[in-house]
Order: C-alpha cells, then structure tokens, then sequence
C-alpha cells in the first residue's frame, strides 16, 4: 500500500472521537511529529487503533464478519440495495476489486498497521519503561490482529508503508502476526503503569488477548503444538472485548440489528447444511438467533445496543482450538474431552454467557467424525465473528463450484484502489 495513503491520516480527521470516556487522537489538533513526540499523543494513537477497528460501518468488526457470513452462507442480504453485500453473497467473479466491502477489510487493516507501525518506532519517547511496555504490547496485538484479519480473506498481504510495497503470502503473514504477539506477551512481563492504563479506553485484556491471538493464528497455519500452547495459557474466565458506547457504537449494531435492512442470520440453523445442523434443544441457537417469526434474527447477544461489547475472541474458542489440534495430532482422547467442555457447557459457566447445555459427544472415535463435529461446534459457537470462512477451507469442506458448496468464494480479490497504487499487486484469486 502506498505511502500517502498514510501521509495525509493526521489531517484527515479533524475531531476527537469520545469512546467508553477516553479521547481518541485529534489529528487535526497537532503535527504527527508532535503527536509522535509526547507520551499522551501515543497513548491517543493507541485508543485510535481500537476505535479503527471496531467503530463504523468501515471497521473490519463490521466487515469481517459481513464479509465471512455471506461469503459461507452464515448471513443473507435483506435489501439487494446494498449492492456490495449483495455482490458478497452472490460471490464468485461477483465479487470485484471495486467491492466496498472488500476495499474496507483491506484499507482499514492497513491503516491500522501503518499507525502501529508509527507507534512502535516512537515509543522509546515513553521513558517510563513500564508504560512504554504498555504501549508496545497495545500496538503489537492491534498491528497482529491486523495482519491476521487480512490473512484470513486474502492470498496475500501488504506488511509495509512505502511505495509499491511487496505482497506476503498469507501464512508467512500470520507467522510474522505470531511473532508480534510474542513480542507482546514478553512485553507485559513489565505491568504497564497506572499511567497508560488510566489513559487508555478500556475492555481488552491484554496478556489473555495476546496469548488468545497466538492460538488463534498457530492453528490457522497448522502449528498445532503452538496453539495448544497458547490457548491453555488463556484465562477462560477473564473478558477481553471492543466496549462501545453512544458515540464510538457498536458497529453491527448500528448497521444491522438496529435497522433491519442489510443481513441477517440465513436461518435458524446458523446457515450449516442439514447434515451438521445443531441439536434443536441447543441453548446457543436463542442466544445468538431471535427465532420469534417475522422478527430480526440477527437481534441477540453481541449486538443489541449501540454500547454492546464486542469480544475480541470467545472463550469456547480457545477449547475448540486444543481439541481441533488434538484431533489432527490423533490425539482423539484428549480431543473428545476439549470437545465435550463445550457441549455440555452451561451458559453460567462461560465468562459470556454462551452454553450449549447438551450430552457429551457419543460419534464416531475417528479423526474425521471427531473433526466435523468440532467444525460444526465452531460454526455455532462462533457465529458471526468472521472465522468461518477460514475454518471452512481448513476443514476441507465443499468449496466454489463443488457438489454442496458452502462458500461462494476462498479468497478475494485485491482492492482496485491498491492495483491503481501499487504495480505489485498480484493477480487477483481465481474464486
């Protein structure tokens, strides 16, 4: 991605956005070298990450998981008005490089690691080391969970600032995302100070959001041993969350569940084909799904007020993960018993409230069933946080063009607006 895509950021937004009481940077208030150069400019540049991520209908926590959800049937578009959702969900040579949606993922995610990137290389004008470590660590996470969101919708990705920047395939990008959240986690072995952490908006734990990253990318490029690693690390009763309020608003919220116009949840049975349909007595399907007819069944859980908080990872995740890489270690036993933590979890034991409350698993003892009931336990646990479409290609199921096709498309293609700047874009995916 360009240069100037970035040089004209500090000027281009000319207030400060009030999030959960903290100030976000006001660009147009100072030079970037003055906001580069004062401990509370950066710690305003931190807040500022978090509010790119997750505030606005531009958001990746908008287009994630608007994206994944057509792309594998998870959602449905209401109005073909909105055009490029309806693109998305048509899919295939549908979906173009000119796709709002698409633009969105790409530009935001970059914005956001150019910015950590301009955070990391300043931070030494924090001399507290205590409140440096807060900062490193905060633009760390967000420039890995930049990466990591990029990677999972594009073949490759962009890792610099500069002009006509080289591509990175997907797995080398979530490998170097890996490497930040170490940094991280190393990082936080100094506690950031009161000063950072009374000055920075609030919800994300730190440690357990590093540790829950690593998991979630160790799997995702098959280093199983890692994300066991890392996902037993994670504290399941600890929250770590985008907290939104009446100003920085909950971005689904705000453009799906309060105006019924865009998408909404396929059906009832969380769009999966029958075969892997849930239990019907499944106490997930109320708390994500508003199953009264002719109402929005896209109005429960993360998404029900402006000023809903909006995990960063679930804590069933992390289970999912240990017994996914259990299973493709063959390590069924273990597996099964990871497996079973989430089926008959009852939602007062779960740091969100999200319980199945269902028997153990009595499938087959065989990799393969062990493995399809774990893709259909994280197609319901994690509805619409944007994971499915990776989970879908890793799982093998059926992709563009195969009998029971259950993605429109594996990858998308680059934005139009990098092709125009960037000569080394590279051909767009096939589907």
């Amino acid at each position: 991605m360009k240069t100037k895509i970035y040089s004209i950021l500090f000027i281009t937004i000319a207030f400060i956005i009030s999030s959960c009481n903290k100030d976000f940077l006001d660009p147009g208030s100072a030079t970037q070298s003055q906001v580069l150069n004062d401990v509370n400019g950066l710690i305003a540049m931190c807040n500022g990450l978090t509010n790119r991520l997750s505030v606005g209908r531009q958001s990746p926590m908008y287009t994630m998981p608007v994206a994944s959800g057509l792309t594998t049937k998870e959602q449905h578009v209401l109005n073909a008005g909105n055009a490029d959702e309806d693109f998305l969900e048509k899919g295939g040579a549908n979906v173009q490089g000119n796709n709002g949606v698409v633009k969105n993922l790409w530009e935001q995610c970059n914005i956001v690691r150019s910015n950590a990137d301009l955070i990391l290389a300043n931070s030494s004008k924090a001399t507290d080391p205590a409140t440096k470590a807060g900062i490193d660590a905060y633009a760390n996470i967000h420039k890995a969970m930049a990466i990591g969101i990029m990677a999972t919708f594009f073949e490759q990705v962009t890792l610099e600032t500069k002009t006509n920047a080289g591509f990175t395939k997907r797995d080398d990008a979530l490998k170097q995302a890996i490497s930040l959240l170490e940094s991280a986690v190393t990082t936080l072995g100094t506690t950031p100070s009161s000063y950072f952490t009374s000055r920075i908006v609030a919800g994300i734990d730190l440690v357990n959001t590093a540790n829950a990253l690593i998991a979630r990318y160790a799997l995702m490029v098959g280093d199983n041993d890692k994300a066991l690693a890392a996902a037993g690390k994670v504290d399941l009763t600890k929250k770590s969350s985008f907290n939104h309020d009446d100003v920085s608003r909950n971005a689904i919220f705000e453009s799906v569940t309060s105006n019924r116009n865009v998408v909404e949840p396929t059906n009832t049975i969380f769009g999966l084909q029958d075969a892997i349909k849930p239990d019907p007595a499944d106490k997930r399907i109320a708390f994500f799904i508003n199953t009264t007819a002719g109402t929005n069944l896209g109005k429960a859980s993360f998404y029900t007020s402006n000023s809903s908080s909006l995990p960063i990872y679930r804590s069933g995740e992390m289970t999912l993960i240990r017994a996914e890489a259990f299973a493709r270690k063959n390590q069924l036993t273990d597996a099964v018993a990871e497996l079973n933590k989430v089926l008959t979890k009852k939602a007062s034991a779960d740091a969100w409230g999200i319980g199945a409350d269902l028997p153990a698993y009595s499938g087959a003892n065989t990799s393969d069933a062990i493995l399809t009931e774990i893709y259909k336990q994280r197609c319901i646990e994690l509805f619409f946080t944007g994971l499915r479409m990776d989970d879908n290609r890793r799982f093998g199921r059926p992709g563009p063009g195969a009998t029971g096709s259950e993605r429109s498309r594996n990858f998308y293609p680059y934005p139009q607006s990098e092709r125009d700047n960037n000569t080394t874009t590279p051909a767009d995916p096939a589907n």
